[in-house]
């Protein structure tokens, strides 16, 4: 059906083209001529490399660019939805598609949000804002504990963690080049460490559940493969994956069919079986035993920063991981904290409208952990779930984090439409598809020079925040610098709005919001102490 047009074009010019030859007909010359026309459009889109959509539904893709034309916010409500479906706002629609495309992003008329809406969000100007940084490099933010050897220095905005099998292989090139050119790092996602991985760009390493990459016949977790893979130069970080945001406590499942010989041989898995993640790791099984492995990892990884994700749950849970770091005076160099609003491409609807903390709470509640138990200085955090833009970075900042990832953003980046067609394995422009008549459509080349523009547009566009803002250290955001609408009267800054505690405040005198669950909390034990 995607060729349906071009293979309708081709007959009936063929046809036209029989009689005219046949009779000589004057009338039939002019048909076969007019019918000419979608057919050489047909074949331009084929061979075209500019636009995904119509070299995978060559003539009828441009019902696509005629809803840009005629009516944009059509174009916008049927194909640039958020996965919610409601569609996303024009800042972040100019953030990713005209950033990504190189075009100017200025926009015509104010705001379109209610700003007397109970919700909304501002950051506050300076009277004496400072002009961004002109030739300096994008600032970066050093990543690397007491024990780490070998420390990273990580970019404002990276690439979010998305496998190889939920991508493309020409996706997961494109962002891995796009990543190299734009000196960002690019996480693998725990699909394993691919050679579509290999193009250059710094690597987030993500280890998961199923072990993939580094697992043993029965589904352990194997050393020496780890250690092997761990010591490519292109690896610069590894990370830990307890849950994901859009889908915490379960594992990810790759159906039969999509797993190639290819997705096997990266996963370490038998081909066109059913790849399951399980819901919760083998190597530990209480929060002492998870900072004691997160040590072992850095070491078999030569010292590189090691670190865990997770979508937060009960609050207890992560103070008993932090009670377990103080005892054994062993951290992570990083925490990615991802949001309950994070994407997948595919998960139960319950998963993803019911389950897990959203970013903001997840964010501070992780940030006042650990600054609680004098830990804050030694741990990252970087945050992750619907990051797309310049504002978003500055406000996941100013809530506790010390950089930012994007998934669905960069996805954009490289073409996504946001057709939610991922886990039918037939993605319209070849991003989240196996298919390879699909995924050839995405060209690599023309991607690679969106994602990096598109990163690159974004940062920049957070730092003249800052310095709007009077600021010209990213780490100099505070929660004093973002406002919210309560109500239609009253407006708060987060400093007002949340309780943020003070250096070893829970190990002295936990606060009394705090203190129920610090008593709870166990090294020994994810279940609370009763």
């Amino acid at each position: 059906m995607r060729f349906a047009a071009l293979i309708l074009s081709i007959l009936l010019f063929a046809a036209a083209l029989a009689l005219a030859l046949l009779t000589g007909a004057i009338g039939w010359i002019v048909v076969a001529v007019v019918l000419a026309v979608p057919l050489l459009v047909g074949i331009h889109d084929l061979i075209q490399r500019r636009h995904s959509i119509l070299r995978n539904y060559p003539i009828l893709g441009h019902a696509r660019f005629a809803l840009e034309t005629v009516r944009p916010e059509l174009q916008q409500y049927f194909i640039e939805r958020n996965y919610d479906g409601r569609p996303y706002d024009r800042d972040t629609r100019t953030a990713i598609y005209e950033r990504a495309k190189g075009l100017k992003d200025e926009q015509a008329y104010g705001t379109e949000r209610d700003v007397a809406e109970p919700g909304y969000e501002w950051l506050l100007h300076s009277s004496a804002p400072v002009d961004p940084p002109k030739d300096a490099p994008p600032p970066r933010v050093r990543i690397g504990g007491p024990d780490c050897t070998k420390p990273y220095d990580m970019a404002l905005l990276n690439v979010s963690a998305m496998s190889f099998g939920a991508l493309s292989a020409n996706a997961i090139t494109a962002l891995n080049r796009g990543a190299a050119a734009g000196g960002f790092a690019h996480d693998t996602g725990e699909g394993g460490l691919t050679e579509h991985h290999l193009h250059g760009g710094d690597l987030v390493w993500e280890i998961g559940t199923g072990y993939f990459g580094c697992r043993t016949r029965d589904g352990g977790f194997d050393e020496a493969k780890f250690r092997d893979k761990a010591a490519h130069d292109q690896v610069k970080m590894v990370s830990l994956k307890l849950s994901q945001g859009a889908k915490p406590g379960i594992g990810g499942v790759l159906p039969g069919p999509k797993v190639t010989d290819e997705i096997a041989r990266a996963r370490d898995v038998p081909a066109g079986e059913t790849c399951v993640s399980p819901p919760s790791h083998k190597v530990f099984s209480t929060p002492r035993e998870l900072v004691r492995f997160i040590a072992h990892m850095r070491e078999l990884a030569g010292g590189k920063p090691t670190g865990f994700k997770l979508c937060v749950g009960a609050r207890h849970e992560l103070l008993a991981i932090c009670k377990a770091m103080v005892e054994e005076n062993v951290t992570p160099d990083f925490i990615t904290v991802d949001g309950a609003e994070g994407g997948t491409g595919a998960a139960p609807a319950e998963y993803e409208d019911h389950m897990g903390t959203p970013l903001t709470e997840g964010l501070i509640m992780v940030h006042n952990a650990l600054v609680g138990t004098g830990l804050r200085d030694r741990i990252r955090i970087g945050a992750s779930g619907k990051v797309a833009t310049g504002s978003d970075i500055v406000k996941r900042l100013a809530q506790g984090a010390d950089y930012t990832n994007a998934a669905r953003a960069m996805m954009m980046a490289t073409g996504c439409i946001m057709s939610q067609r991922c886990h039918t394995n037939e993605c319209p422009v070849g991003v989240a598809t196996q298919d390879p008549k699909r995924a050839r459509a995405l060209d690599v080349a023309d991607k690679t020079q969106r994602v990096q523009r598109y990163q690159a547009a974004t940062v920049a566009e957070a730092q003249r925040m800052l310095g709007s803002m009077g600021l010209r250290d990213p780490q100099a955001v505070t929660p004093h610098n973002l406002m919210r609408r309560i109500d239609h009267v009253h407006t708060r800054s987060y400093a007002e709005l949340y309780e943020w505690l003070e250096p070893d405040q829970l190990l002295d005198e936990p606060p009394a919001a705090w203190a129920v669950d610090w008593e709870r909390a166990d090294p020994d034990a994810f279940a609370p102490r009763r």
